[in-house]
């Protein structure tokens, strides 16, 4: 079989299982945040937090508790750090310098798990369950809990009340991730994933020094670490990694894990506004700007280029030999247009229009399908900007879903659309100016920009994927990278949830004869178009000067 069949057979695979899950995982989740009943468990839970989950919530209240929660995160996972020199089944590892379990945790609580150290070396078992773990599962159910809140936005009416955060999160945790990943875990068990707690092993001599390995709980945190599209490996190799992705049918199988459940929030999206067909065309939209970087990716990588390229049957640098070109694109496509972020093949070895395709993926925002709740919410403000787009050409009010965008929504809008770019070219050109960050480049020219741009585009834009030349571990990179992450995470969420709020106060319009059907091709295309375009006029410029130029060099 040719590896270019091979990859159309992964793709189509691929797509017919997401296929299969989308309508009942999505029914399931709408049924999750509408019932009104709670489970015993989840009645512990709130009596342990003391919290009251029928109590509803206006956009500031829901607001202050995705940020309280994630604070807590924050200060519980650095002190975790800090302390893991005293705490028992460290591995003998020291605690973590200060820079860098601030660095590592903005990056798990903010769904980035951008990782500035070598997990095998560095993080012992107690950090890496309780600490590392656990923020895959909560930061996850945080993104789904702000997405929701944005639903309920489009489906209530004159009324401010979101939800109960609380009850978001405590059943997006027990109903939704844990079952999935449970599921999911022993699935990777099967296939040779490791799970155990044991300490570290001699391998054997590698140039004269020993080779030394340890175990631990992996597929337990590499079913969440993708279904929640986390990131973080493990191990320093993420998913190259044997002991965390050893076979084809894995590698395939962690892929369908990342897109599972965002492919399945359009279809809860649909339900809970009362019109599927809003949800397919929101579906629709995404799967196009999916399939269009699949294609690219596979065409840059499997490209005959010069006799060595011709040898290998595409460019297999930094790839894989058990995955493929086809497996090894597959699944880089899929972690940037996600806030993934795992990696099973690294990036900075990709030709390079491959790698500035893996980073226009994050550049977009991350919503085809995007992130665990990140990627619906995402996709939703842009389709309120493409409605008004759409309004200013016909010179009529735009609405969406019976509300109307008005100077107020457009404005939320726009400030979610503009804060992300604003970090990544700040920090980027900081970065560039100052003497000390560019020491960190391995290489020089058009690629070593492009290790510095992938670097601040990764973290603003909570994916934590690396070009892999850039040496992170400094004080400039762990601070500036941290804060990157929060701000990119927790600043776009303050105006979802205001947009969410502003909607929901709203009373419904009757459509008319001259309402825009946004349930229909036209709209989904007018949709990918301004995503396409926004992103291409803020980011152009900097893709030129790196992964352009050196593609075209």
């Amino acid at each position: 079989m040719s590896p270019v069949l091979a990859g159309v057979l992964q793709l189509l695979a691929l797509t017919a299982a997401l296929a299969l899950a989308h309508v009942p995982l999505g029914n399931h989740m709408a049924r999750v945040y509408s019932s009104p009943r709670h489970l015993r468990v989840e009645k512990w839970i709130y009596k342990g937090i003391g919290a009251d989950p029928d109590t509803e919530m206006r956009w500031p209240a829901y607001l202050r508790g995705v940020l309280a929660f994630s604070l807590a995160g924050v200060l519980f996972l650095y002190l975790l750090q800090r302390l893991q020199g005293v705490l028992p089944g460290s591995l003998g590892f020291a605690s973590i310098d200060p820079d860098q379990a601030f660095n590592t945790a903005a990056s798990f609580v903010a769904n980035t798990n951008w990782q500035s150290y070598y997990g095998e070396q560095a993080m012992g078992h107690v950090v890496q369950t309780a600490g590392l773990a656990v923020q895959n599962f909560v930061s996850a159910a945080v993104g789904i809990a702000v997405a929701v809140a944005l639903v309920r936005g489009f489906a209530r009416s004159r009324t401010g009340e979101l939800g109960n955060f609380w009850a978001d999160l405590v059943r997006g945790v027990v109903r939704v991730l844990v079952p999935i990943a449970a599921v999911g875990a022993v699935i990777l068990v099967a296939c040779g994933v490791i799970q155990n707690f044991s300490g570290i092993h001699e391998v054997g001599q590698f140039l004269g020094a020993p080779q030394q390995w340890n175990g631990g709980a992996v597929a337990s945190q590499e079913v969440i670490k993708e279904l929640g599209t986390n990131g973080g490996g493990y191990f320093n190799a993420n998913s190259a990694h044997p002991f965390e992705n050893p076979t084809p049918f894995t590698n395939l199988f962690e892929i369908f894990l990342i897109l599972l459940i965002p492919v399945a929030l359009t279809r809860t999206f649909g339900v809970m506004t009362g019109s599927v067909r809003q949800g397919y065309a929101i579906l629709g939209t995404m799967a196009a700007i999916w399939a269009g970087f699949v294609a690219l990716m596979m065409w840059t990588e499997f490209a005959h280029h010069g006799p060595a390229l011709q040898a290998a049957g595409g460019a297999m640098e930094g790839k894989e030999l058990r995955f493929g070109i086809g497996g090894s694109s597959l699944f880089a496509v899929t972690t940037t247009l996600t806030s993934t972020g795992a990696v099973d093949s690294f990036h900075s070895s990709y030709t390079g229009l491959g790698g500035g395709i893996t980073m226009l993926g994050m550049m977009l925002g991350e919503i085809a399908p995007g992130g665990v709740g990140s990627g619906l919410y995402g996709m939703l403000v842009m389709a309120v900007v493409a409605v008004f787009i759409a309004g200013l050409m016909v010179g009529r009010t735009p609405e969406y879903l019976g509300k109307k965008i008005g100077t107020r929504e457009i404005k939320f809008a726009a400030c979610y659309i503009l804060i992300t770019p604003a970090l990544v070219l700040v920090f980027t050109a900081a970065a560039m100016a100052l003497p000390t960050p560019g020491d960190s480049m391995t290489n020089s020219g058009a690629h070593g920009f492009s290790e510095i741009l992938y670097a601040y585009t990764s973290a603003s834009n909570n994916n934590g994927s690396a070009f892999a030349g850039l040496d992170a571990d400094t004080q400039w990179f762990n601070s500036t990278l941290g804060l990157a992450m929060l701000l990119g995470r927790f600043v776009p969420m303050v105006f979802v949830l205001a947009l969410a709020g502003s909607l929901a106060r709203q009373q419904p319009v009757p459509a008319t004869a001259g309402t825009l059907r946004t349930e229909k091709p036209l709209f989904a295309g007018l949709l990918a178009g301004a995503v396409l375009i926004i992103t291409g006029l803020t980011y152009f410029p900097a893709l030129a000067l790196g992964p352009l130029a050196e593609g075209l060099a």
